[in-house]
């Protein structure tokens, strides 16, 4: 009994040290994806960028919205089209606002700490969540090596002191096909797909199907995204 016990053990502490050998470190992943859309020293130039995009989902008036971003200034401005009224969402620093038309007059008010708190994570999630993690107070660790839509993908968990990525990364190609945010106990799931190249040089998904635990209707964004362009000062002003 107790060889057989100990035979077990063997065997098993034999799959746990092949499993620690194989599992890719996440910084590997992470580099495989710059490499794959441009090369991490490309992606290390980057200052600015904007993006255009387009929101869809069945039973709901499409709309659209701008986002402008300055990694420098650490500055953020989304504004939100609906029906020929945009809502203007703004962190620049340390503060926030959102300006709120109202007929011919404009309602500014602040953000809430926690709104802020999730357009910071969105500075770097238009993009890629895992943009100076380190920096950012965050940490990476790979979960494994799945099966996600036929295809095998890497799993990484990036974990913050009130968020929660498990990001999926194609194992072949190295680009990221599924995010999975945690976030005040709501969690979306968006698919990444239509991989197009910018004019800077970049790859990014053009097209993403988001789905959040809260609302649970899937909605298709369609985006165009502008690097290192012009990005006017007056967008983050309040």
């Amino acid at each position: 009994m107790k060889k057989i016990i100990g035979i077990s053990l063997a065997i098993l502490l034999s799959a746990s040290i092949s499993f620690a050998q194989t599992r890719i470190p996440a910084d590997t992943i992470f580099n495989n994806y710059y490499k794959a859309t441009g090369g991490k020293a490309l992606w290390e130039t980057v200052k600015t960028y904007s993006l255009k995009r387009s929101y869809a989902a069945a039973a709901a008036a499409p709309y659209t919205s701008d986002i402008s971003v300055s990694v420098p200034d650490n500055s953020i401005y989304k504004s939100k089209n609906i029906m020929n009224r945009s809502f203007v969402y703004t962190v620049k620093g340390n503060e926030g606002w959102i300006k709120v038309p109202l007929g011919n007059k404009t309602d500014v008010k602040d953000l809430s700490q926690a709104e802020q708190g999730s357009m910071r994570y969105e500075l770097y999630d238009v993009l890629a969540p895992f943009i100076n993690y380190h920096n950012r107070g965050l940490i990476a660790s790979t979960v494994g090596t799945e099966t996600l839509n036929g295809v095998s993908v890497n799993q990484v968990e990036l974990q913050g002191k009130d968020v929660k990525y498990n990001l999926y990364f194609d194992a072949a190609s190295g680009l990221l096909v599924r995010q999975k945010q945690t976030m005040a106990g709501v969690e979306t799931v968006t698919d990444l797909s239509n991989y197009t190249k910018s004019k800077f040089g970049i790859l990014y998904p053009a097209k993403l199907v988001e789905i959040n635990s809260r609302d649970r209707k899937a909605v298709t964004i369609t985006s165009t995204v502008s690097i290192n362009e012009t990005v006017s000062p007056e967008l983050f002003k309040r």
